[in-house]
Order: structure tokens, then sequence, then C-alpha cells
């Protein structure tokens, strides 16, 4: 990645009439803002639908994508929809926070009325589509037998042929409308979004993605790859995994995080040369630039928890694949120059040991940077040149927020090393001077690419977080508007880009 500096913005916190972020004219303008800050990377959230509490890292697929970024206007622009359908899917009733609840109904009310006017041409081309994307068969699959089974996860389904993926009782699935509706819905989302990355990447930005580790338990994934993860012979009920995933007691939570994903069988991904994880990646070189691998240290050694357990303090670091995973990559795709890692957290010897053997760029946070009795390798001055680094991620508090969160001595200790004077260190907005303080010494920073949340250019505090590990409720929702956007000083990034030698 060639030094430069971008802005984190997952593609639901876009302003737009349609209650969520879409794959439409807001996102173009917001790559073209993005040019005139003189930004080089866009980095978004995963694209997946998002599932138990709203999260795209808990997605029914980890190919599949989020139907609620489809542009209704686009759909118009084909003729499936009219301008009175287009109205219709307008949502103002709060513009910086998403109904996911209402949306789910709403935008399948759309689609589906979208499907009905496809033609026999279109149709067409949608069975082409699924030929070209293996991965859509199963997802399409998944998608119509739940809901013909009222939405249950996989291990309910009324028939057992059905929830084994019996080839033969399959074959009628794919012969009715609601498979195809399924896969026609992932055909626009690519579609669409082919179509609008193609015109950012013409403005001079790179697309940065982000693939989570791990995949649900309930996801057309597991149902039709169960021998690729850990599973009990004889489950009982909901209890269908052997062991189940999260980390240990950190920063963000100190009873650990119990995610409860389903643990990856490595043995068996190395007998099959890791055929659907390269697989996955191929998928995701489609949608992104660059991309970020979540919780990269699990290709190392991961956190293992037994199903059933309370808390996630009850489970033990497993060795993962290692370079076996990485040599294959090497082998199907050239080399891993477009990917990075998300390798925060514990940093143990064998993490520090594989990172320095992968070669790829990690992340350095700032702040975790600023305790006066530490040396952090998380303080800029330490930052080596092969590595992104942020203010905060999706998962910290804004800056702002976190300013007024801090402990005194770790607030001073920031204020003064960012080379901040005066008493309005709690002073918010996009001029922020505590804020810019920070940004300033990050884009100075020997890091080849600085990238900070949308939240931090506007100044904005801890109510307009994005996730806060560790809780259920309340996370993923947060929107911006028009207004918003429009006050951020793109004059100012710009000038920090040609003076820090990132345009």
């Amino acid at each position: 990645m060639k030094r430069g500096a971008g802005v984190l913005m997952h593609i639901a916190s876009l302003p737009g009439p349609f209650g969520i972020g879409v794959f439409g004219e807001e996102a173009l303008a917001f790559a073209r803002q993005l040019q005139r800050q003189g930004m080089s990377y866009w980095q978004v959230l995963p694209f997946s639908y998002p599932g138990m509490g709203n999260s795209p890292y808990q997605s029914f697929s980890a190919f599949a994508g989020n139907m609620l970024f489809i542009d209704p206007r686009g759909l118009m622009h084909m003729g499936l929809l009219t301008a009175e359908d287009v109205v219709s899917a307008e949502y103002n009733v709060n513009k910086w926070r998403i109904d996911y609840d209402y949306l789910r109904v709403d935008r399948e009310r759309l689609l589906r009325k979208s499907f009905e006017r496809a033609d026999d041409a279109l149709k067409k081309e949608v069975k082409a589509y699924i030929k070209e994307n293996p991965w859509l068969d199963d997802v399409a699959l998944y998608l119509a037998i739940k809901d013909d089974n009222y939405s249950k996860p996989w291990w309910e389904w009324e028939d057992k042929k059905l929830r084994d993926y019996d080839k033969k009782a399959l074959e009628p699935i794919r012969k009715t409308e609601n498979y195809l509706y399924h896969a026609y819905v992932q055909y626009i989302f690519g579609k669409q979004w082919s179509e609008l990355k193609a015109k950012i990447n013409e403005l001079g930005i790179s697309i940065v993605g982000d693939m989570p580790i791990y995949v649900s338990g309930d996801s057309s994934d597991v149902w039709a790859r169960r021998e690729l993860f850990k599973m009990k012979t004889k489950p009982q009920g909901a209890d269908v995994f052997e062991k189940v995933a999260g980390v240990p007691p950190d920063y963000f939570c100190e009873d650990g995080q119990l995610w409860g994903n389903p643990i990856y069988d490595w043995d068996k991904h190395k007998k099959t040369n890791f055929e659907w994880w390269m697989g996955r990646i191929r998928e995701n070189y489609k949608l992104y630039d660059y991309v970020r691998i979540d919780h990269f240290r699990a290709f190392s050694s991961y956190w293992e928890i037994p199903s059933g357990a309370k808390t996630a303090k009850e489970g033990e670091w497993v060795k993962g694949p290692g370079m076996d995973f990485f040599h294959q990559m090497d082998k199907v795709f050239g080399d891993s120059s477009r990917l990075f890692a998300e390798d925060l957290g514990e940093m143990t010897p064998d993490l520090v040991g594989f990172m320095k053997e992968c070669g790829l760029p990690g992340m350095k946070v700032m702040q975790f940077a600023f305790n006066p009795d530490d040396d952090s390798f998380y303080l800029p001055h330490n930052f080596p040149k092969n590595c992104v680094a942020y203010t905060g991620t999706h998962d910290n508090n804004t800056l702002l927020g976190w300013l007024w969160e801090a402990n005194e001595r770790e607030r001073k200790e920031c204020l003064k090393y960012c080379g901040f004077v005066g008493d309005n260190w709690g002073d918010g907005g996009t001029r922020s001077a505590s804020c810019r303080a920070i940004i300033r010494t990050l884009w100075q920073s020997h890091a080849d690419v600085a990238i900070i949340p949308i939240q931090d250019l506007l100044g904005y505090g801890g109510d307009t977080r994005m996730n806060t590990p560790g809780t259920a409720t309340g996370n993923w929702v947060v929107r911006f508007s028009s207004e918003d956007l429009a006050g951020i000083d793109d004059d100012w990034y710009r000038e920090m880009s040609r003076l820090y030698r990132r345009l």
C-alpha cells in the first residue's frame, strides 16, 4: 500500500433517503469528497448481511452481500421499480440512526416486487451468475429453505434430509422461484457494487475491505460445509458445536469476549489445500482493492472455548494453521500484497514471529499508546513503515469520546505528545483543536497508511461510537447526514496530506 491517508466509513452510515446508506449517488459523492481531501483510501466494514445484534461480523454467509445496500434508484433505472416504488422505500424518521427491524421487512418487500418484474433475459443472467459464483448456490438454497422453516436455524429444520444437505433432496429447491429470487438479490448487489467501485477507483480512491475471521453457526457456510468445523458427533438441540470462538480478557472486556462462532477444523482445511478459504479470499479480492483480515492472530493461535461455557475465561490458546495457509495463498494468488492484519490484542511471542514471517502490514491504534510509564509500540515514533495506523477503529470510542473518558495522566500525555496547547481540549466539532493535533501527529508518522474513522473527521463524541465490544445492543446503527459531511474542512485535510507527503 502506497503512502497515503484514508477514512473509515461503513456503507450503512452514509447519508441518503432510504434509512441506511446504499450503493448510490451519496456513496459516489463521499468518494469525491475523499478525493478533495487528498485521501487515497476508503475503508469499509464487512459487506455481509448483519446478523445477531445487527453486526456485519455475524452473518448468514461469508460470501453474500447485504441486500440493504442495494439502491432502489438503480432498480428503477433497470425498469424493475417505478418512481412511486422508490418513494415508498424512503425512510427519514431518523437520519442519524438505522432502524434494522423496519428495513429488513420493507426492503424485502421492495426487492421481491422488483423480482416479479424481472423478464426471462434477466433471469437468464441470474442463472449464469450462479454458475460463475459457486458459493451462490448454497446461499440461495439455504435462504429458500430457511424461508420455508420460519427462519429457524438449520439444525431445527423439519426435514432431516435438508438439514443434512442431502443433494437429492435439495434438487427440487433449485427449481423454485424463491431460490432464484435469493440469487437475484446477490446478482443485483454484485452488479451495483462493481459499477460503483469502478467509478470510485477512477477518482484515485482504493477500497479497503474487512474480512471477518469467523462465520456464524447458523450460516450457509456451516450448513453446507460442516466437515470443516469442529462439530459434535451427537448434537442435542442448538448445542451442535464442540468448540466456539472468542478472546480472553483484554482492554475491552475483563471477562473476555464469548463470540460463540464455530471453530475451524484446520486439519481438514489443510487436507483440501484450504480450498474454502482460497475461494473466500478470491471473492474478497473481487469486492475490494485491499483486505483487512479481522482477528488475524487466529492464524497463529486462537482462543478456543468449550461449547456451553459461561464466559470466555474458560478458553485456552490453540495453535492455528500458521504459515501453511500463507504458503498456499502464495501458490494460488502469487503474493499477499493486498492483505493486512488486524493484529490487536495480546502481542504474544508466537504472534510477533508469525507477523514477521508473513510480512503483512499490521495495525497501530493511537488510543492504546499513551500510558506515561510505557514506551508503547502504539506511539507514532515507534510505528514501522509497513503498517496501517489509526486514531481508533470501529471498536474504539471516538477520538473526542476517548479524550473525555481517558484518565487524566493519559489525556495529558496524549495532548502534550501531540503538541496541543490550550485548555479547550474537550471542544468537539470538525475544527476541534485537540482532535486536529492528534490527527496531525498521525499524518506525520512513518506509517505507510493513516486512517481515521469518519467520527474523528467530524470531531464527534462517544454517542456516535460504532461498536462497544462485549455489549449486545445499540451497536452498528450510527449514520451521518449530508450536512454533517458538508461541514468538514476538506482543505485542511488536503494540506495535511500534502505537507506530510500522503497525496
